[in-house]
């Protein structure tokens, strides 16, 4: 009889980022992320030299919780998430452990998007998600064997999760999602009217 089992699998964390501390206020998270927009005259004009649709200040203002009060508590519930994710995936730290790198600001307008990508040199990823109004892009993740597959076929319409190419999970206001650094993921167009708005981050080990 043939035996058939899973291997090498790929987790993502999905929570509400008030399973730990404090509930954020969201008028404030989302009025803090415009502030930041409409102060950083650098990563506008990187948004603009770049073709990037909307602003991210991930090229100019990452260190955003010693600017505004309720990012430091996003990063104490971080800092707990990432350790429960972590334990999840029966990580050896060695004696040491995983912090915070860069934490940075989202914003896409309708029509925006940003393309597939992965996070080089971090170990886990995530985003806050802020604002998502009806129609928002929800997140998409790549199977990372796709550039492998060469010439395999593809996948029957109705393949059960764990055997799609494709993934494709819509962020509720006040979530927290996590995944490896490594594994590849896009922002599909904003078909909404509203801006889409996300805090994304990196933690490293050291």
């Amino acid at each position: 009889m043939p035996q058939i089992e899973s291997l090498f699998v790929t987790r993502l964390y999905r929570a509400k980022l008030s399973e730990f501390g404090e509930t954020l206020d969201q008028n404030e998270l989302k009025a803090s992320c415009y502030s930041i927009a409409e102060d950083d005259e650098a990563g506008q004009a990187w948004c603009l030299d770049n073709g990037y649709s909307g602003y991210t200040s991930y090229a100019s203002l990452t260190d955003l919780a010693w600017r505004f009060p309720i990012f430091a508590d996003m990063v104490a519930a971080l800092d707990a998430h990432v350790a429960a994710f972590s334990k999840d995936l029966e990580f050896e730290l060695d004696g040491r452990s995983l912090k915070l790198e860069d934490l940075w600001v989202n914003i896409l307008p309708e029509g925006g998007a940003h393309s597939s990508h992965l996070h080089p040199h971090s170990v886990i990823s995530g985003t806050v998600y802020v604002s998502m109004p009806e129609g928002a892009s929800a997140l998409k993740l790549e199977d990372p064997r796709s550039g492998r597959m060469m010439a395999a076929p593809i996948r029957t319409k109705n393949a059960p999760r764990n055997l799609q190419q494709f993934i494709y999970v819509k962020p509720k206001v006040g979530e927290v999602f996590l995944w490896e650094s490594w594994l590849r993921h896009e922002v599909p167009m904003n078909t909404a009217e509203d801006e889409r708005i996300s805090v994304s981050f990196n933690y490293k080990w050291e």
